[in-house]
């Protein structure tokens, strides 16, 4: 199961307007055109960008390297959210992606079927946008919200507990 946010459009170029406006039922913050985004005050951070920093240290630093940098393997992806839409994350998140175009094939597996990877999609998005308007630099977040109980709950049915 993908959880994408209700009313959730893609921006055509993934630039859009970071600044968070609206906060859903579970405390993850929208911007104008509706995607998911950060919400950083007084270098304390919303749930969203928090979770979205253990999950991606957890399963994507191996390939884009800390913080979202890139390494020699895999491309920085807090430079690509620069002009990814959100839509189009997903997508490569949830089906992978083959580059085939450079002198050394590049392949992401598709993470659609990883409850630990797809559960988590927009929190990785919202840490990645973060890092790609450098709202947040690199370091764990130290103070952040607490998870809320919608927040709980849709996280356990993504995991399949009842």
């Amino acid at each position: 199961m993908i959880m994408v946010a209700s009313g959730g459009i893609a921006v055509a170029d993934g630039s859009g307007d970071p600044t968070a406006v609206k906060q859903n039922e579970t405390g993850e913050w929208l911007d104008k055109e509706g995607n998911p985004t950060y919400k950083i005050t007084d270098g304390s951070v919303d749930w969203y960008t928090y979770s979205g920093y253990r999950r991606y240290h957890s399963d994507c630093h191996v390939c884009h390297g800390p913080d979202g940098m890139g390494s020699t393997y895999a491309p920085a992806l807090k430079d690509s959210l620069k002009t990814m839409s959100y839509a189009d994350f997903l997508g490569v998140v949830a089906s992978g992606r083959k580059n085939i175009s450079t002198a050394s094939e590049n392949v992401m597996p598709a993470f659609g079927d990883n409850p630990n990877v797809a559960c988590y999609m927009d929190d990785l998005y919202v840490y990645l946008r973060a890092r790609s308007t450098e709202a947040w630099g690199r370091a764990r977040p130290g103070k952040h919200e607490d998870k809320n109980d919608a927040y709980t709950k849709n996280e356990d049915s993504c995991m399949g507990k009842k």
